[in-house]
This record gives C-alpha cells, sequence and structure tokens, in this order.
C-alpha cells in the first residue's frame, strides 16, 4: 500500500469521500473499513431492492475514496433477479420495511451493540501482558470492522422514510430542505449528544453545590478540575458517571482521532456552559408545519402527512446508527492502540504512542511480541504523512467521468419511488451549493433559524476541541455524528461540506442554534478568533471583523 501513488483498484470511478475524512486513513483504521463498510452497505441496499447495488470503499493514495455500483451493472443481473429486485421495492414502501428495522434495532440490534462494546471495555489494556494485549489489539480491530459494518448496514433504513418524505415534498410545496427538515426537528434526541441525560444531571449538581463550583471556577488546569469534581461530596457521582459515558467516546470516525476523555478543557467547557445555560425548545412548529401544508395540493395532502409520520419516525436512526456501532468501537481500539504505542516508545520500537495508530493490528502484534515489523521511522513518517494531509492534496475523482443514470422515467413505479427517495437523500447528504462567496460573506444551507455573532473557532481535528470556548461558533470541514459532546459550548455551526442532511445539520436544528452548511470556503477564509455573524435563516456567514 503506497501513499504516494493514486492508483484506483479497478478502472471505474472513485470520488473522494469529503463527508467522513478530512485526512488520510490510518493504517490501522484502513483494513475495518475497506471490509466493514460496503458490506454493510450492500445488505441494506439489498433489502430494500434498491437499484444502487453497491458503495464500494478505497484507500488510494492514504484517503477514502467511495464507488457507486448499479445493481446489475455490466450485465451481473438476470432479467429474473432485475424484476425481483424491483419487487423488493415495491414491498419495502407498502410493507414501510424501515419500522422493522427500527423495532429490530430497539429490541435486538442496539442491546447486543452495547454488551460488545461494554464487553471489550472491561477489559483494561494497561493491565494486560504484552500477549494479551497483542490478542486485544486483534480483537479490537474486528469489533471495529463489525461495528463499521453495523453502522452501514442501517443506512438505508435510516434514510429512505426521509428521503421519500423530500423527494415527495418538494415536488408538492416547492419549499426548500431546510424548511422540510425543519419539521423532523425534535425527533432524534440522540443527536443533541450521547451522554445528554448525565450531562443535564451534573449540570443540575453543580449548579445546586457551591464546592462544585468553586472547583469549576478554580484556576486549576481542565485535568485537576475534572479529577476534583469527581471526588466532591456532592458532585462526585454525577461526575463519574458523566465521565465512564463519555471517555471511551470518539469524537471522529478514525483511531486518530482523540477521545472526549483525551479532551479535558473541552468537559470542562461543556460542563461549565450546561451549567449556565439550556437547549431551547422548538418554537413556531406548529406554525412552520401549517405554511408549509397550506402548499400541498389538496390530492397530495394525506400523503404528505403519511410520509411526514414515516420520516419523524424513522429520523433517530440516523445518528443513533453511527453512536451506539462505530463511535464506541473507535474509542475502544484507540486505548488499546495507545497503551501498544506507550510500552512500544518505551522500547524505541516507536518515535511516540500516537504513532501506533498508523500500523496495523497484524504490525502492531507483532512488535509487542518482538517479532520483526515497521520501523519506528517508517511507522513517523506515516503518521507524518496523516497529518500533515487534507482532502485538499488528493484529486477530487479518479478515473473516468461515471455514466448518466437512466432516465428515471424508464424505471418500474417501485424502484422509480425508490430511486427519487435515495436520491433526494444523497443530494441533502452531500450537495454543496455553488454560490459566490468573498473574503468577508460566505454562504451555504441555512439550517435552523435563527441569528448568532461569536468568535471563529476553527476546528481541523479533533485535536483542536479543547480550544473551544462556551459561546463559540464551530468552523469545520464537516463533523461527526460524535462530536456532539461539545455541543453545549457552541452559539452556532459553520462547515465547509454537507447538505441538509449532514450530521452538523442535523444537530444544529436538534439543539436549537444557528447553523450554515456546506459554505466550501469556511474554513479557507475565517481566521480563528474572528468574529462572525451567522444567519440561519439565509445561510450566510459574514465576518465582523
Amino acid at each position: 500500500m503506497d501513499d504516494e501513488l493514486f492508483e484506483p483498484p479497478n478502472d471505474g470511478t472513485w470520488e473522494l469521500d469529503t463527508t467522513h475524512l478530512s485526512r488520510p486513513v490510518s493504517w490501522f483504521t484502513r483494513a475495518p473499513l475497506v471490509a466493514g463498510f460496503p458490506r454493510g452497505f450492500a445488505e441494506g441496499l439489498s433489502r430494500y431492492g434498491l437499484m444502487l447495488g453497491r458503495y464500494d470503499v478505497a484507500v488510494i493514495g492514504g484517503f477514502m475514496y467511495a464507488q457507486t455500483v448499479p445493481f446489475g451493472a455490466g450485465g451481473s443481473a438476470t432479467p429474473e433477479q432485475m424484476q425481483a429486485r424491483v419487487a423488493t421495492s415495491a414491498r419495502a414502501f407498502a410493507e414501510r420495511f424501515w419500522r422493522e428495522d427500527l423495532a429490530r434495532w430497539d429490541e435486538v440490534v442496539k442491546p447486543a451493540a452495547v454488551a460488545a462494546h461494554l464487553a471489550v471495555q472491561a477489559v483494561d489494556p494497561a493491565a494486560l501482558p504484552d500477549e494479551e494485549l497483542a490478542a486485544h489489539v486483534g480483537r479490537c480491530r474486528d469489533h471495529l470492522e463489525a461495528m463499521i459494518e453495523l453502522h452501514h448496514r442501517y443506512s438505508a433504513p435510516s434514510l429512505m422514510a426521509t428521503g421519500d418524505f423530500l423527494a415527495g415534498a418538494a415536488e408538492w410545496t416547492g419549499a426548500t430542505a431546510g424548511e422540510l427538515m425543519g419539521l423532523l426537528r425534535g425527533t432524534s434526541a440522540i443527536s443533541t449528544g450521547f451522554a445528554t441525560t448525565e450531562l443535564d444531571g451534573l449540570a443540575d449538581v453543580v449548579a445546586a453545590s457551591d464546592t462544585a463550583r468553586a472547583v469549576l471556577d478554580s484556576p486549576d488546569d481542565p485535568q485537576a478540575k475534572l479529577d476534583a469534581l469527581a471526588a466532591d461530596p456532592d458532585a462526585g457521582a454525577a461526575t463519574r458517571e458523566y465521565l465512564d459515558a463519555v471517555r471511551h467516546r470518539s469524537i471522529g470516525y478514525d483511531v486518530g482521532d482523540p477521545c472526549a476523555g483525551e479532551l479535558p478543557a473541552m468537559l470542562v467547557g461543556a460542563i461549565r456552559a450546561a451549567v449556565a445555560t439550556r437547549k431551547t425548545e422548538a418554537d413556531d412548529a406548529d406554525a412552520a408545519l401549517t405554511a408549509i401544508r397550506g402548499r400541498v395540493p389538496a390530492e397530495h395532502l394525506a400523503e404528505f402527512d403519511d410520509r411526514l409520520h414515516e420520516a419523524r419516525l424513522a429520523n433517530r436512526l440516523r445518528d443513533e446508527r453511527a453512536t451506539y456501532s462505530d463511535g464506541w468501537a473507535v474509542g475502544l481500539a484507540r486505548r488499546a492502540l495507545l497503551e501498544a504505542g506507550r510500552r512500544l516508545t518505551a522500547r524505541g520500537a516507536l518515535a511516540d504512542p500516537e504513532h501506533a495508530v498508523d500500523t496495523d493490528a497484524a504490525e502492531l502484534a507483532a512488535l509487542l511480541r518482538g517479532e520483526p515489523g515497521p520501523t519506528a521511522q517508517e511507522v513517523a513518517e506515516r503518521f507524518r504523512r496523516r497529518t500533515t494531509r487534507t482532502v485538499d492534496d488528493a484529486p477530487a475523482t479518479i478515473g473516468p467521468p461515471p455514466p448518466p443514470p437512466p432516465p428515471i422515467e424508464e424505471l418500474p413505479e417501485p424502484a422509480r419511488r425508490a430511486t427519487l427517495a435515495v436520491g433526494a437523500a444523497m443530494v441533502n447528504l452531500f450537495g454543496v451549493p455553488d454560490t459566490a462567496n468573498s473574503p468577508t460573506v460566505l454562504r451555504g444551507l441555512a439550517v435552523n433559524a435563527g441569528v448568532y455573532e461569536g468568535a471563529a473557532r476553527l476546528v481541523a481535528d479533533g485535536t483542536d476541541f479543547d480550544r473551544v470556548q462556551p459561546g463559540d461558533v464551530l468552523v469545520t470541514r464537516m463533523t461527526s455524528p460524535y462530536f456532539t459532546v461539545v455541543l453545549p459550548l457552541l452559539g452556532a455551526i459553520v462547515t465547509d461540506r454537507g447538505g441538509q442532511l449532514s450530521h452538523a445539520a442535523i444537530v444544529a436544528r436538534e439543539y436549537g442554534i444557528p447553523g450554515v452548511v456546506g459554505t466550501r470556503d469556511a474554513t479557507r477564509l475565517i481566521p480563528d478568533g474572528a468574529r462572525v455573524r451567522v444567519d440561519g435563516r439565509t445561510g450566510e456567514v459574514r465576518l465582523l471583523g
């Protein structure tokens, strides 16, 4: 595997993924990602009878690339198989497969995933002899692959009802995707943070305790504050419960990203912000729904209401599937890798514990056993290349231009509806508006009406979250569903990438803060610390000085 070469694994079209990772993929994450991602996607696509047959991923030049493969491409499906696929698509809508999938998620899949995480988490890597630690690293690698597969197995059920609603409602009303997605606000509690209950409980305790507030306001360093809060007679139990819920959760998609427990300043800031403020409740929701329903032709009103109901029902699965799958598994793998890295650095086999994330599981196990493996210099060079490059250094596409999709009119009706739903979902996941930006005014997609002025905090990767202060405007390329631990600190969100179904848009709506996504240039044009005005109604971000 050569990170210097952008050579694709086949002759098809590969598109650079700028939504999940802004930097190259760590060496440890590559194999689980490339194996688990397409396997999970293919299962979900097949279940819903979609004309998109596969969504493959590859690491090319160190970066994540994706390739869409239509079902039956190159004559790989017989006419009978195509007919069966279309029939499955018809059943998916008639029987509302997402309801069955959601019930199974709640009753079987999510509890099993949590149990699997807790089983891995119960093992303390620091207490293991080298041989057992090597085996544990392998277990973490397998667990990560399984959880990446799980995440993407639920991609189709998490998006079909929403995409179906957007496709129909946009046609009937002419409303923007932002207006329509606003009708789903309040239906995805997980999007306001995976430890919201624990944080709110801790904030209540701290607010009522003189000693805990004194700790929080002390000049001590952030880790000392957390330790003192955990030992405080009033707030200790609530603090420990909150820290246990977040410490092993990654705030990104890759083991190269830190876990929340590694960012004590961010956690202290989140606690302080939660004590001082509370999330806003949805306002004017009824008025917005009434206004949009008033634009629906009478003959489509019942279907509009039905599709909206289904989208509201399934919406929470969008972020739940990530939070309870690879978001947790990434953090647990990182914990094991850093322990291995500390031991290997002490022996001179690595130059820094952080470099362990840029070995694969087999290499790391060999080094722990004293067997031949990559040198410290080789791994250090991998780490350097991963942490000094961004998606701006990679070609947007590799291979020939993709062929145009078949005209929607040529598809049978069940496949047509499913294709429109998938198209609406994909456009609103990844679509970035083609608008003109100036050095002082940027435009993107408006998320969650409201206007906010504050200091811009540029976040290039997870380590930057420790610099976020209460009231800051988060300015970043993209967000993962796991960064919600920092939400209590934020006044607004601005991103380069992503549409109305991006995680940044969802959490801004659910948390009730203004957001503008898909500006393309925010991280390039907005200096860190600059004062900005974010207009979540017009989609405009203005530099004030």
